[in-house]
């Protein structure tokens, strides 16, 4: 599956995305914990973060597929 990381998500991932193998039964937390296992500040930044997951909101208990496309959002304000 496809992971975008957006604003700080983008900074503490190191990247703007990356590709996951995605595994039966697999949810978005699972596939977060697995990127942030090496990274403390991704961790760290994802706990704030809402998610899309194929252009729709989604919980960290949400299931993925291989085609999926996972979008992290850290909290942002504008005016």
């Amino acid at each position: 599956m496809r992971v975008r990381f957006f604003a700080g998500a983008r900074a503490a991932a190191g990247t703007r995305e990356t590709s996951v193998d995605v595994q039966d039964a697999d949810r978005v937390g699972d596939v977060l914990a697995r990127l942030s296992a090496d990274r403390p500040d991704l961790a760290r930044v994802v706990r704030a973060c809402s998610f899309l997951l194929d252009g729709v909101s989604a919980r960290a208990d949400a299931p993925v597929g291989a085609a999926s496309e996972l979008d992290v959002l850290p909290p942002f304000s504008g005016g």
